[in-house]
């Protein structure tokens, strides 16, 4: 029940918001002469954008403001929504994260933090709901559903579903993350059903590449509502036409939107929305956030006001964020004006009738970063590379560029006094994943091909979702060095050739984050990237194909610390 205090302070507060819709007193802010995109009817009609405080008043002609913003020859348009991200993968805290997301016309995200909880649990869940409440962007946190992610690889922690259930009232949190585990779902699972129970009505968010038939039936029977990792049209109308809502990805692997987008019209664009996923900030600072996903869309062949419907009102609609998505009286005051529509060119955003300048990012009472000296793993030799074997014939991953699905392959390796090695004469190197969260010392042997060097080593710790080490290479020597500069850096990337380190990023923040600013996390990336590059390796971005290499919820063949993985069967493999 409110307090009389509240009721009188919320009564002033509409009386402000009347008197400033009727013109009786300025509005605090007018967004002036723009053509004001409505998602209702598809029209673009010439109006202004009164706002009182953090909300829509009035849209029409003539209102006066005491700050204006001057929209016109352009088009103002809804915040724009990221409806499932990792902000983890964009390498950055949530504090810079909101920087860079936020100036591109994302206003809300909505985030899984399961790849720092899959490394510190319930610390690292509290670092991102307590973040969330000093951004300037609307930061939502799911609860992270899969932690671990499933039963074959080591991660640093345990959430159960009592963990979860103990923060689902915070103000953050919409729902339960995305289900990953869906062996465990149509298993009867007991700890599954456990979480899926705790959370039986509210909103749960979907992970189920490739499911199809009665097998998606039992899945959506749970009450999970959407899925962002569609890859094929068929497989993405079969969900939408069950109800479940698509949320087409472009991430810095996975780049869905060229592949849907044709599929999204007026009439079901409801049933669609977009996300970022895993999206690092040499991509954002080079293509784009959500603005980005949008001009995709839009080149793809989507029809413009569709798409804008998507990426906004039916993002919010999906979550149960009635506040938002149109630009209308009563809505949130999260507003984007365009230069240009079908480019999505970013001129001004305004959050919480707020325009977005530096002054708006006040961090002051964001948490101290967490998560420091989390690689609890001693020095490696390179002996522990070595693939004692029975024969020449080895399951090998099959990399596919630009997406996190994999293939199951057999090739003939060299093999040498019962020891199988690489051969990059046909582009078979070496993977390796080091458990690195100090309960053991399980190491996953296997090949990989696809990434092209040969000659070096790659190594990361990320590698989703337990964020073990993972190294690829042609060389156990430097392969060694590689894991190595890992343990001294506290995680993150590394480039190796002939011992010498050519580049490296450190991401001391769990493994996972920088500890410094965007700008410093897109040098280092783009001496990555010519590192890798300089060593031959055919890959756009060889270092999150790496990371998704040890998930073993992506069909078809993965590697995890406990060896490889057969996705479809959901079980191990000799390797």
């Amino acid at each position: 029940m409110t307090s009389a205090a509240s009721r009188d302070r919320a009564k002033a507060t509409l009386k402000r918001r009347i008197d400033q819709a009727l013109g009786r007193d300025a509005a605090d802010l007018v967004v002036r002469g723009g053509r004001v995109l409505n998602l209702a009817t598809g029209a673009l009609d010439l109006a202004d954008v009164a706002i009182c405080g953090d909300h829509i008043v009035g849209v029409g002609p003539g209102y006066r403001g005491r700050v204006e913003v001057d929209a016109r020859n352009r088009v103002v348009v809804p915040g724009f929504i990221d409806t499932h991200v990792h902000v983890e993968s964009t390498l950055v805290t949530p504090a810079e994260f909101d920087r860079l997301a936020l100036t591109r016309g994302t206003t809300t995200a909505i985030s899984d933090p399961h790849e720092i909880c899959n490394v510190l649990g319930v610390p690292g869940l509290e670092f991102f709901l307590e973040s969330s409440r000093h951004t300037a962007m609307d930061l939502r946190v799911q609860l992270s559903s899969c932690v671990p992610s499933t039963a074959l690889e080591t991660a640093g922690a345990r959430l159960t579903a009592d963990d979860l259930v103990a923060f689902r009232d915070h103000p953050s949190v919409i729902g339960l993350a995305e289900f990953m585990n869906v062996p465990g779902v149509l298993n009867l699972d007991d700890e599954v059903l456990d979480k899926l129970a705790a959370f039986d009505g509210a909103h749960i968010d979907g992970h189920s590449p490739l499911l199809s038939g009665r097998e998606l039936d039992a899945y959506l029977a749970c009450g999970i509502r959407n899925c962002h990792e569609c890859t094929e049209r068929a497989e993405a109308l079969e969900k939408i036409g069950k109800g479940m809502q698509v949320l087409i990805r472009d991430g810095s692997v996975s780049k869905d939107v060229a592949t849907l987008a044709p599929l999204l019209d007026w009439r079901n664009s409801p049933f669609f929305a977009f996300c970022t996923d895993d999206r690092n900030p040499l991509d954002i600072a080079e293509e784009g956030h959500m603005d980005h996903l949008i001009r995709a869309a839009i080149r793809a062949g989507a029809p413009v006001g569709a798409v804008y419907r998507a990426a906004t009102w039916s993002a919010a609609q999906g979550f149960g964020l009635k506040d938002r998505g149109l630009v209308a009286p009563g809505r949130r005051a999260d507003l984007v004006v365009l230069d240009d529509l079908e480019t999505c060119a970013v001129a001004t955003v305004i959050r919480d009738g707020r325009v977005v300048d530096e002054g708006i990012f006040d961090h002051a009472g964001m948490p101290a970063q967490v998560g420091f000296g989390s690689v609890k793993l001693p020095a490696v030799t390179s002996d522990i590379f070595r693939m004692p074997a029975v024969g020449p014939g080895a399951p090998v991953i099959g990399i596919r560029p630009g997406s996190l699905i994999t293939d199951h392959l057999t090739l003939t390796l060299p093999y040498v006094q019962g020891e199988r090695r690489a051969d990059p004469s046909q582009d078979a190197l070496k993977v390796a994943v080091l458990a690195r969260h100090g309960s053991n010392r399980n190491v996953g042997r296997g090949f990989v091909k696809g990434f092209g060097f040969p000659a070096g080593a790659i190594a990361s710790s990320v590698g989703h979702d337990s964020h073990n080490l993972c190294v690829v290479g042609a060389c156990d020597a430097d392969m060694a060095v590689a894991v190595n500069r890992l343990i001294t850096l506290g995680g993150g990337f590394v480039v190796v050739r002939d011992g010498r380190v050519l580049a490296e990023l450190a991401l001391p923040v769990a493994g996972l984050m920088s500890d410094r600013d965007a700008a410093h996390v897109h040098d280092r990336l783009i001496e990555l990237r010519h590192a890798a590059r300089a060593l031959g390796c055919r890959l756009a971005e060889p270092f999150l194909q790496l990371a998704f290499l040890p998930l073993p919820v992506i069909p078809h063949l993965k590697i995890t610390d406990f060896g490889l993985v057969d996705v479809d069967h959901f079980k191990l493999l000799a390797a």
